[in-house]
């Protein structure tokens, strides 16, 4: 042989464990995870709020009318 290999088995806890088993079951769970489902947390709901009050920054710069009732003029 020409040059290095790879390595035929590998140690993992004291256990000897085939390379290509290794990958195979890698393989598994890459192909697992791909197909995964990961469901919501909580129901998404449609902001119906203007654009511009959807955000702090918008809300900072485009102040509403009733912001602030207490503070009248």
């Amino acid at each position: 042989m020409n040059g290095p290999s790879s390595p035929r088995f590998i140690l993992i806890d004291g256990k000897r464990h085939l390379w290509r088993d290794v990958l195979r079951l890698r393989r598994e769970q890459m192909r697992a995870a791909a197909n995964a489902r990961q469901p919501a947390l909580f129901e998404l709901k449609d902001d119906r709020r203007p654009s511009a009050e959807r955000t702090a920054a918008g809300r900072y710069l485009e102040p509403s009318l009733f912001t602030h009732p207490e503070r009248r003029a």
